[in-house]
């Protein structure tokens, strides 16, 4: 059999790559009014640099073979900085461990490159067994902070029991996003916290968390919901007092367990959230987004809550390591009003969807609560489609019945 050259691999390689990173992602219209979807992942395993997989030594790889692969790239935080789109990715090796990489793009939708390398994250005095889902946050402090789940073995485990682990709330903190200073893990009265992001304001000369207790790794138990503490020091982040500020509820699309995805975006109207709800079904867990508001001066008191998905995984968003999952931990507002939201699907891919803060506000505070039950919901059902028949009664189809 013909092998390829070393240099004609690289060549076939980096046209490949260089064809992939500059695709022209395409809006899927008309949409569903809320958001618009794009036809393509912004970023996948294959977007990754080929620097980092390949061994670029002909000596030392003659067939130029893929020596570091990288599985997946997924749960990106987002933000604007310099005049760019950036993405802090969950970057998993085929080893299945997970790093943090930033990517970049000029208009937020593709285009999107990797820096030449991953964020290297500090260790505390009790290494990471794995990092990964980081928030971005500018604070009002002048910082800006990565909050992540950091993974330890449960050494209380069984010896025999090789997959228990401990989940805990990493916090580090930045002024360039290259240089990292990492401070002490929070800690909670919970056993174990996973996606816990930190508010972008001060309150009451506090720094107050989002956080979601958790008394196993897996099991959310009695800490089920997004809950809500304040600390005097980022430093050394301590929050004596718990409290759940949206909680999971039996047969809704939060019924096994929620946390929130990014930091929430401040309008005149009250704080704007992106969450995600887990529900059981016959195929496993389905994850799927969700939103809310919460009151502008009391950032713990939620005011509005749409019923139901904002947004639930679709064709291949629905198709991968874990599939039927999509996770969101960054969005980016901007300043005419225009939003980016970044959501990763079953593990595997990252994706893109835009709109605005004004449809987001429409959404929230004029799409129905979930109404409990069967009954109440088709009572609310039925009361729409009166109220629209009676707008547009030659939509019927069925007008004698």
């Amino acid at each position: 059999m013909k092998q390829d050259s070393f240099e004609s691999r690289l060549t076939k390689l980096s046209t490949e790559y260089e064809e992939l990173i500059t695709r022209k992602n395409v809006e899927e219209l008309p949409g569903n009014g809320i958001f618009t979807r794009y036809k393509y992942p912004i970023l996948t395993a294959a977007h990754t640099p080929i620097f980092w997989r390949y061994d670029f030594n002909e000596t030392r790889n003659p067939f130029f073979m893929e020596r570091l692969g990288i599985n997946t790239v997924f749960n990106a935080g987002a933000m604007e900085f310099n005049g760019k789109y950036l993405v802090a990715c969950r970057v998993e090796s085929n080893d299945v461990k997970s790093f943090i990489a930033i990517a970049e793009s000029d208009n937020g939708v593709d285009n999107f490159r990797f820096w030449d390398y991953p964020i290297v994250m500090p260790e505390t005095d009790d290494p990471d067994m794995n990092v990964y889902d980081m928030r971005l946050v500018k604070h009002e402090d002048g910082w800006i902070y990565g909050l992540f789940c950091t993974e330890r073995k449960d050494i209380n485990a069984a010896p025999f029991d090789t997959s228990a682990a401990n989940a805990q709330c990493g916090i580090a903190r930045t002024k360039d996003l290259v240089s990292w200073e990492r401070l002490t893990d929070l800690k909670t009265k919970s056993a174990q916290q996973r996606n816990c992001v930190l508010h972008p304001e001060f309150i009451n000369g506090k720094y107050a968390f989002y956080t979601r207790p958790m008394d196993g790794f897996i099991s959310t138990g009695t800490g089920g919901g997004i809950g809500w503490g304040m600390c005097d020091s980022i430093e050394n982040a301590v929050i004596e007092d718990e409290i759940l500020i949206d909680e999971k509820i039996y047969h809704t699309v939060k019924e096994v367990k929620n946390g929130l995805g990014p930091a929430p975006i401040k309008t005149d109207e009250g704080w704007l959230h992106l969450a995600h709800g887990v529900r059981k079904t016959a195929a496993g867990l389905r994850y799927v987004l969700y939103a809310f508001m919460c009151d502008l001066e009391e950032p713990s008191k939620v005011i509005y809550k749409p019923g139901g998905h904002f947004m639930a995984p679709q064709g291949i968003e629905r198709v991968g390591d874990v599939s039927n999952v999509l996770f969101s931990n960054g969005w980016i507002a901007k300043e005419n009003g225009d939003v980016f939201i970044y959501y990763g699907s079953s593990d595997t891919r990252m994706h893109v969807a835009t709109t605005t803060v004004t449809k987001l506000l429409d959404y929230v505070k004029n799409t129905p609560e979930d109404a409990g039950r069967t009954a109440a919901c088709v009572k609310q059902r039925v009361d729409f489609i009166s109220r629209n028949l009676q707008e547009k009664p030659e939509l019927a189809y069925f007008k004698n019945k």
